[in-house]
């Protein structure tokens, strides 16, 4: 659940890019995904920091360790922070290459905020098109 002293922020159109919450006399911005995207820093850098994440990246290829032997490429298909009532989920599939014509690929349930095992994609893992 978000604390309640947890300010959202959102872009100029409303999309929600993460919150800043009080720490000490400081504040730290959160992203979308539940992780700590800048170190106690003052409420205009926090909203910068924010901004520079922005949500681009949710669109990328990242890696999921422990269901495979090695990283698995994958794709968020939904990023549902916990409030009041619902608890919060990031879901990702298996990454298709945006092939329509194949079968559904493998979705994982991830909890919110997003474990450490899902991460962005290093240099050296696999790019799925290669065997």
């Amino acid at each position: 659940m978000i604390p309640d002293d947890w300010t959202p922020h959102r872009r100029d159109d409303g999309e929600l890019l993460g919150w800043i919450h009080p720490e000490g006399e400081d504040w730290v911005a959160v992203d979308v995904l539940g992780r700590v995207a800048s170190g106690p820093v003052d409420w205009l850098d926090a909203e910068v920091a924010l901004e520079e994440v922005g949500l681009a990246w949710l669109a990328d290829a990242w890696m999921l360790e422990g269901e495979a032997p090695g990283p698995l490429r994958v794709r968020f298909v939904e990023v549902t922070p916990s409030d009041g009532e619902t608890i919060g989920r990031v879901v990702v599939k298996a990454d298709d290459f945006g092939d329509m014509q194949r079968p559904p690929t493998e979705r994982f349930v991830l909890p919110w905020p997003a474990p450490a095992r899902l991460r962005p994609a290093r240099p050296g893992d696999p790019d799925g098109r290669t065997l």
